[in-house]
């Protein structure tokens, strides 16, 4: 057990961020933009063996998300207690009551969830380290990119955590406050994501406005098309959907938002689709072919690399099948064949949509394949998008593959 409440409280936010102590040393390290914190002194703080100093409890204030001030003032009890084991009980116990488990750690902050933390550090401007700073704008592109290989539930942590670490260190981030904010909103688009994803759409769309706040607050438009855009997913019907998708459309019409711009129109024609509208749709889906011509999606947003040839593909088929188009059979076997050996790898989304396109079109062989590859991937990685088409297959698949249609529908169900 840990000697002072102080590295009680250093165990429980490691804890809560879910790291071991050799992920809280990585973490730190990752902050403070050098290797110099191991397993075995995190270990020894947590156990009131040191106290760490000042510009060190800052670093891990901010790995942890926590106010960096208030955890200092934390650590300087604990510098006090040590110097003054004499104090009286009574003082002792008020200390403790105040310190353990961060009953003081997180003071007012902690009342709210993580959006409303966001929103209350928005503005707020003074210093923080550029290396640090630096640390936690690369781990908002990362947690972007791992959206491919975790489901919701497992980034659901990692990405609450990361956005309560910026909102910890906003309110001393100075000039290099904008960027920052770009990374807060683009993590608290994923974590709005995330939380529809797991079907909480209260708590997607507290995190998709907070995002169009750092869109404001940075005057980067591309966030509110990302807060739009994810939002669409969530809207009561198609031409409700398509109305946002046509708001987003416009902050992304700057130079180095080509890929966020193929996105925004593909879906404009999905969802267009779905209302009927056939002109509209298919004119969209053009305008995210050519935008996407123009795009090198390694190089622009971090959010817009989910955006490979075989996304742009999945909505297509999404868009020939429901408006029954020729074009689909074509475009199915065309997508198959980009995706090559990658096919078992490829995205819930993507190898979903492709099944679907196959069995709409009559290719049965090529269709119930991709199903089998689609329902390995979805019973991996489920989400709300696969449970949509696990439904949809299953009701085009033909008779003689009842057992993969009763397995996807329990996956939708």
């Amino acid at each position: 057990m840990p000697a002072d409440p102080f590295g009680a409280l250093l165990l429980r936010l490691r804890q809560e961020a879910g790291r071991t102590q050799e992920q809280q040393a990585a973490a730190i390290n990752a902050v403070a933009g050098r290797d110099t914190m191991t397993r075995r002194e995190i270990n020894r703080y947590e156990h009131g063996e040191h106290i760490p100093t000042n510009h060190t409890v800052g670093h891990i204030a901010v790995a942890c998300g926590v106010p960096p001030e208030q955890l200092q003032r934390q650590a300087a009890a604990a510098r006090g207690r040590r110097r003054s084991r004499d104090r009286s009980e009574e003082e002792q116990d008020d200390m403790r009551r105040r310190t353990v488990l961060g009953g003081a750690v997180l003071g007012a902050a902690a009342a709210a969830e993580p959006w409303g933390r966001l929103a209350h550090a928005l503005g707020k401007g003074a210093r923080i380290d550029a290396a640090a700073a630096a640390a936690l704008t690369e781990r908002a592109s990362a947690l972007h990119v791992s959206e491919h290989r975790l489901t919701a539930l497992q980034l659901q942590r990692l990405v609450e955590t990361h956005l309560d670490a910026i909102t910890a260190a906003l309110p001393r981030s100075g000039p290099n406050e904008r960027d920052l904010v770009v990374a807060a909103g683009e993590t608290a688009a994923l974590a709005g994501w995330v939380a529809w994803d797991l079907g909480d759409q209260t708590t997607a769309r507290a995190y998709y406005k907070v995002t169009m706040d750092c869109a404001d607050a940075s005057g980067h438009p591309p966030l509110r098309a990302l807060a739009l855009a994810y939002a669409s997913y969530g809207a009561s019907t198609p031409a409700k959907a398509v109305d946002m998708l046509a708001q987003a459309a416009q902050d992304v019409r700057g130079h180095g938002t080509a890929t966020a711009a193929a996105w925004i129109h593909g879906r404009q024609a999905e969802e267009a689709a779905g209302a009927g509208d056939i002109t509209g749709s298919l004119r969209a889906l053009d305008r995210a072919r050519v935008s996407y011509d123009f795009a090198d999606h390694t190089a622009e947003q971090a959010w817009v690399r989910f955006m490979t040839p075989s996304r742009l593909d999945a909505l297509a088929l999404s868009v020939y099948g429901q408006l029954g188009r020729q074009e689909l059979n074509q475009a199915a076997h065309e997508a198959v064949r980009r995706l090559g050996k990658a096919l078992p790898e490829s995205g819930v989304v993507v190898l979903g949509d492709l099944a679907a396109a196959l069995l709409h079109a009559g290719d049965i062989d090529q269709g119930v394949y991709v199903a089998e590859r689609f329902a390995e991937a979805a019973e991996a990685r489920p989400n709300t998008m696969g449970k949509a088409r696990a439904e949809v297959i299953a009701a085009r698949l033909p008779d003689s593959e009842r057992d993969l249609s009763q397995y996807l529908q329990r996956l939708a169900a």
